[in-house]
């Protein structure tokens, strides 16, 4: 039993917009605490139209729940699950950095190509995050069963750092937090989905899997090959296109690297990677084989020269409106 209980509000100021997504917005924000205690956090709030919406109220405090204690270093972190003036949102960490689309369409207007080595951390950076979140269990050790779903460009952040950071687990199914409908509807992004999620079929972990070989090749060639001219057409080429010999596209890429691509997107599943453990020995064996390889620090000097060191996260510059105070208490049950 604890001695005594605090029993408190967090007062969060939101200070700017960072991201307008399709059922949500994310904005900056500071959390004042006692004493002028600042600590500044990212709040992601339902938008207004899916509000009143009963199964994404509810999934949004599923999502919170379940990532509550996914305390890893390759996934962003939540603090807290707060209400105010009956509109739920979530206190997580703030990333001074961008998501993987904003960091390519950079290196597209600055002509550059992402070395390699680099595209392969940051694989191995997201399959470390995939291979915790796959085996987490419960407080009495039962497995949740975590398939995140929607591993895709703009749900893999980078910190100006170099820190690579799996985020959104809005749509992800696990035992017991999320209202799912699998086998009903397709849920996630057409273009990085796997063959057994596109179609409607019931994916475990290994579906996740082949999303993360759709990231690496598309890190590596500057182009999503699956994607279509609209979300069908994605879908028809994620199970029905072959999967190239990616020699033949780049020159970049050998023979261990090709083998690493095909066991990821290949659509037997008894043939694609068990788990995000085996992917992520066989990317990190590929780049630290040799001694040395790339390192957070790399990864971040790149991204800070391709920026520029003071580039704040990107989004809506703040306004007037944005500058508003949440008084956060726990949801109602």
């Amino acid at each position: 039993m604890p001695l005594f209980t605090i029993q408190n509000e967090f007062r969060y100021e939101i200070t700017r917009k960072i991201f307008d997504g399709g059922m949500g917005v994310v904005y900056e924000a500071e959390q004042h605490g006692a004493r002028n205690f600042i600590k500044r956090v990212a709040i992601k709030i339902i938008r207004p139209s899916f509000a009143s919406q009963k199964m994404f109220i509810e999934n949004f405090i599923g999502e919170a729940k379940l990532v509550a204690d996914l305390i890893h270093t390759n996934i962003v972190q939540t603090y807290h699950l707060g209400e105010a003036n009956g509109v739920c949102f979530i206190a997580m960490e703030l990333i001074r950095g961008v998501n993987l689309e904003q960091f390519t369409h950079q290196l597209t207007d600055k002509r550059r190509m992402l070395p390699k080595e680099l595209a392969v951390f940051i694989t191995s950076r997201v399959a470390r995050g995939l291979a915790y979140a796959h085996a987490k269990a419960d407080k009495d050790g039962k497995p949740l069963g975590i398939v995140h779903r929607d591993v895709s460009f703009k749900n893999i952040m980078i910190a100006f750092e170099g820190d690579v950071k799996l985020t959104d687990f809005g749509i992800a199914k696990a035992r017991g937090f999320l209202t799912d409908q699998e086998g009903e509807v397709v849920a996630g992004k057409a273009d990085y989905m796997s063959p057994e999620q596109a179609d409607f079929q019931i994916t475990d972990q290994r579906s996740d899997l082949f999303s993360a070989g759709v990231v690496l090749a598309n890190l590596l060639l500057g182009k999503n090959i699956f994607k279509g001219e609209n979300a069908e057409e994605s879908r028809q080429r994620i199970m029905n296109q072959p999967v190239p010999d990616f020699r033949a596209l780049d020159s970049r890429i050998d023979d261990k690297l090709n083998d690493i691509l095909h066991h990821c997107l290949t659509r037997d599943l008894d043939r694609r990677y068990a788990t995000a453990d085996e992917l992520m020995v066989d990317l990190e064996y590929y780049i630290y084989s040799a001694g040395y390889g790339p390192t957070n620090e790399t990864l971040g000097k790149f991204i800070r020269e391709l920026f520029g060191q003071a580039v704040p996260v990107a989004g809506a510059k703040s306004s007037a409106q944005d500058k508003t105070v949440l008084l956060g208490r726990a949801p109602k049950k």
